[in-house]
C-alpha cells in the first residue's frame, strides 16, 4: 500500500506501541512499515524539495499531534512512550483516531487554538497532508505556472533575443568564461546546424556547440538534431547542446542515445525551469525561511 497520510497513522500508531514499553523512533517507524507494509518504494518517496521522506515527515506529524494531546511522550531523546490516557484511547477501541478525534483533549484545544482559526479547521479533513507538504505542494502550483508564463515570454521573443537568454543561462551555469566571451561565440557561425560555440569551463579546455531555436511546431524531430551532430564535426566537437522552445520527439530522444557525441537535448519544459534555477527571467519576490528546532544546541557537554 501507499504512504497513509499522516492522521491514519494515529492510531496504528497508539496501538503497535499500546505495550507501554519504551520505543526509540527507529524501532516505530520499522514497526509501522511492516504494519502498513510498505516497500522500499514507498519509503523513499520525497517531499517534492527533497529534503526528507514522505513516511518520515508523515509519521513525525502523527506523533507531535498526538503528543500535544498527552497520549504520547518522549522520556528522552528519541524515544517514545505510550501515556496512560494513550492506552485508554486504544482500550475504547476507535475507529479512528484523528484531529477531530483529539479535540476532546483540553491540551490538544489548546495548542490548537494558538494557530489560526481557518488553519484549524482546514486540517479537519481526514485526508489533509502534512504542513510541509501543503506548502511544497503550493510553491510547486506557483513554479509551474511562473514556467508556463516563462515559455511563453520566451516563445514570443525575437530570434536574436532568445540566442541572448541562451548565452546568459548557459553563462550562469558555469559555462561560456566571462558574458563577453559567451557573446562572441554565440551567433558567429554561418553553418547551417551551429548557432554557435561556447567554452565548457572557463579555461576553454574544450568547446560545446549551440543550437538554440524557437521552434514554431510542435515538436523538434530526429533529422534537425542528427544535422546538429553532423555540423558539429566541422569543429571536431563532442559536445553539444540543442536548446528549444517546443518539445523533441521520441526518434530525437533515442538517436543522442545511440551516437558517440554527448548531445544534451533541453526543450520548452526544461529550458523554464533551469530559468528559474538560475534566475534568468524570473525575479525573488518573496522569501520564506523554515526552521527547526537545533537539538544540539540543547545537548549538556
Amino acid at each position: 500500500m501507499s504512504v497513509p497520510d499522516f492522521q491514519s497513522m494515529m492510531l496504528p500508531l497508539l496501538e503497535t506501541i499500546a505495550d507501554g514499553k519504551e520505543y526509540s523512533n527507529r524501532q516505530v517507524a520499522d514497526l509501522l512499515t511492516d504494519r502498513f507494509a510498505l516497500t522500499d518504494n514507498d519509503l523513499q518517496q520525497m517531499l517534492p524539495s527533497g529534503a526528507r521522506t514522505i513516511f518520515t515527515n508523515r509519521l513525525a506529524w502523527a506523533k507531535a499531534h498526538l503528543k500535544k494531546a498527552g497520549l504520547l511522550e518522549s522520556p528522552s531523546r528519541g524515544t517514545l512512550l505510550i501515556t496512560a490516557k494513550g492506552r485508554d484511547v486504544v482500550n475504547q477501541h476507535p475507529n479512528k483516531v484523528n484531529i477531530r478525534f483529539l479535540k476532546q483533549y483540553p491540551g490538544y484545544v489548546w495548542h490548537r487554538a494558538k494557530k489560526a482559526e481557518h488553519e484549524a479547521e482546514e486540517v479537519d479533513n481526514e485526508s489533509e497532508n502534512t504542513p510541509e507538504e501543503l506548502l511544497e505542494a503550493s510553491y510547486q502550483t506557483l513554479r509551474d505556472e511562473l514556467a508556463a508564463d516563462l515559455l511563453e515570454k520566451v516563445k514570443s521573443c525575437s530570434p536574436l533575443f532568445f540566442e541572448r537568454l541562451v548565452v546568459r543561462l548557459l553563462v550562469a551555469m558555469g559555462y561560456g568564461g566571462s558574458l563577453a566571451d559567451a557573446g562572441q561565440a554565440i551567433g558567429r557561425s554561418g553553418d547551417e546546424g551551429i548557432d554557435g560555440i561556447i567554452k565548457e569551463d572557463k579555461l576553454g579546455l574544450d568547446v560545446v556547440c549551440i543550437q538554440a531555436k524557437r521552434w514554431n511546431s510542435n515538436s523538434v524531430g530526429r533529422e534537425a538534431v542528427q544535422a546538429f551532430a553532423g555540423s558539429m564535426e566541422g569543429y571536431r566537437a563532442r559536445k553539444g547542446v540543442f536548446i528549444t522552445t517546443a518539445t523533441f520527439t521520441k526518434g530525437a530522444i533515442e538517436y543522442v542515445k545511440q551516437i558517440e557525441r554527448r548531445i544534451v537535448l533541453i526543450d520548452g519544459e526544461q529550458l523554464a525551469e533551469l530559468m528559474i534555477d538560475h534566475g534568468i527571467g524570473a525575479k525573488t519576490v518573496q522569501t520564506y525561511s523554515l526552521k527547526a528546532v537545533d537539538i544540539d544546541y540543547f545537548v549538556d557537554e
